[in-house]
């Protein structure tokens, strides 16, 4: 069921960019391959940035709520979901997009695990000609079948730009003294320079595809995040 529903139809679609916009480049078509899957995912992730934007600027109302209630932690979490409902924002929406990406990136790891020899490729739709071999070269240098510590690294650094917009963007509606305070602020700072760290290790950990994969929706991402951030 899972064969049918992510490997087969991505490992489809990357050998069919291999062999036609991607000029037989390997790394090429993986960048195609993830901007087609976040166009895809364009409005699911959209509307995920936007009800975070809106969370960070209802922070001063559910700030009054809870010092409001600070004594009355079931009648503080009642008014602030309340207010959650009347502004429309849902705090759980930022999980969403993640949790789609993650058998994305499952179904590309197996996809490099079983690499593109004869046997994986006859997961071809038969639609689809046979390539009978796969250049593994990214722009001429970089094997993406094995690890690529420039890679990984390139991954932790637009992970720490992008958690630091997001970062940049709570402290506009929260005071020094929140992030002190505030168990989820304290918590989103650390995450600012753990997150970076931890993305290093597990892009180095796997196969350079991966980390391409990474590297690529994430920069897609932070123009996403950039452009929604601006709206007023």
């Amino acid at each position: 069921m899972l064969n049918e529903l992510f490997y087969r139809p991505l490992f489809n679609t990357l050998i069919f960019l291999y062999q036609t916009i991607s000029f037989h480049d390997l790394g090429i078509a993986i960048i195609m391959l993830t901007l087609l899957i976040r166009v895809l995912l364009y409005p699911l992730s959209q509307k995920s940035i936007m009800s975070q934007k809106e969370m960070m600027a209802i922070q001063p109302e559910v700030k009054k709520l809870q010092e409001k209630h600070k004594n009355e932690k079931e009648e503080q979490m009642k008014k602030v979901m309340a207010l959650y409902k009347e502004k429309k924002v849902n705090p759980f929406s930022g999980c969403l997009p993640l949790l789609i990406q993650l058998p994305i990136i499952l179904a590309l790891y197996r996809v490099f695990l079983a690499g593109f020899n004869e046997q994986s490729l006859l997961q071809l739709y038969s639609f689809l000609p046979n390539p009978g071999s796969i250049n593994h070269l990214f722009l001429g240098f970089v094997d993406i079948s094995k690890q690529n510590i420039m890679l990984a690294l390139t991954a932790g650094a637009l992970q720490f730009w992008q958690s630091k917009m997001i970062l940049d963007e709570q402290k506009k509606h929260n005071t020094p003294a929140d992030f002190q305070t505030n168990t989820s602020l304290a918590m989103s700072k650390q995450m600012t320079y753990v997150m970076p760290v931890l993305t290093v290790f597990i892009a180095y950990s796997v196969h350079a595809g991966i980390a391409l994969y990474w590297v690529t929706t994430t920069a897609f991402s932070i123009v996403q995040q950039r452009i929604a951030f601006r709206k007023k």
